[in-house]
């Protein structure tokens, strides 16, 4: 069974002014990923705007990742669908490209109940690429029941599962069931508690800006350093914040942009932060020196 630790970058998807994949500046930002030391990195998830990439879009920047990342740290690929059919096609895709791990998100919209989503996830496991369950009740509009994760961790596919529901007390229950099966946070602000009681790192958004302080965050905490944790912690605290003063990227890729890293640019329905949350960023860049 593949074991996942530390910290996975929740890759942003870099744009030209066109709106065209910027495939330059999305190989230069893995590469410092790599170089401050994160474990991996996840592409095309909710960060990297995977609903407006089409089909195309989408394996070509998984592509990109893979040979940008060349071997050096895990490609957790966001091939995830509310559409069983569309996940299985995704997940088809990469599984001969180099990926250690596939994302899948809750189907969203169609919410689907228990049994359905045991299947849907099972489907996709079967494939034979090791599978993280994505549980974002915030963006599917439903969570993966514990009875479900139950059923699924016993799949030998099934390798971790990233929580993003805002809930430390789900890992705990996770593990009174399931203590194999490795927790991922998907809130930057909870990965310290939720390691405290059992996670191991973090599928971050917060580590697009701060690869480094992130790693050693969670390195402290792994380590049993809680002290030095929480010192991080409080340190980029703001950031965690106020990364999500918007609808995530927006802000990320907002602070990316500040930072010289990519450009500002997004794919409608997404569009840039208002003035009020343009100036929250730019004041937590400098008071943590990033800019």
């Amino acid at each position: 069974m593949l074991k996942l630790k530390g910290v996975f970058s929740a890759l942003v998807t870099p744009f030209n002014q066109d709106g065209s994949v910027d495939y330059v500046a999305f190989r230069e930002l893995i590469q410092w990923q790599i170089a401050e030391g994160v474990a991996g990195v996840c592409p095309v998830g909710t960060t990297g705007e995977s609903p407006t990439l089409n089909s195309e879009d989408h394996l070509k920047v998984i592509e990109a990742a893979v040979a940008a990342a060349e071997g050096k740290v895990k490609i957790i690929a966001g091939t995830g669908a509310n559409s069983t059919e569309e996940a299985i096609d995704l997940t088809k895709e990469v599984l001969n490209i180099g990926v250690d791990a596939t994302l899948q998100v809750t189907p969203y919209y169609n919410k689907p109940n228990a049994e359905g989503l045991y299947r849907h996830f099972a489907t996709v496991a079967d494939l034979g690429v090791p599978v993280v369950l994505y549980n974002v009740p915030g963006r599917s509009a439903k969570e993966i029941p514990l009875s479900v994760v139950e059923r699924l961790a016993k799949h030998p596919n099934v390798c971790a599962i990233k929580e993003a529901a805002g809930s430390v007390d789900r890992v705990s229950a996770i593990r009174q069931f399931a203590s194999d099966l490795t927790i991922l946070s998907g809130d930057d602000s909870l990965t310290l508690p939720m390691i405290s009681v059992g996670a191991e790192g973090v599928i971050s958004v917060c580590s697009n800006v701060i690869p480094r302080g992130m790693s050693e965050m969670v390195a402290a905490a792994l380590a049993g350093d809680y002290a030095g944790a929480r010192a991080l912690h409080e340190k980029y605290y703001p950031l965690f914040r106020d990364m999500f003063c918007d609808t995530n990227p927006i802000p990320v890729k907002w602070a990316l942009a500040l930072m010289k890293k990519i450009q500002p640019v997004y794919r409608l329905p997404l569009c840039e932060p208002d003035s009020a949350a343009q100036a929250k960023i730019e004041n937590c860049l400098k008071q943590l020196a990033l800019i």
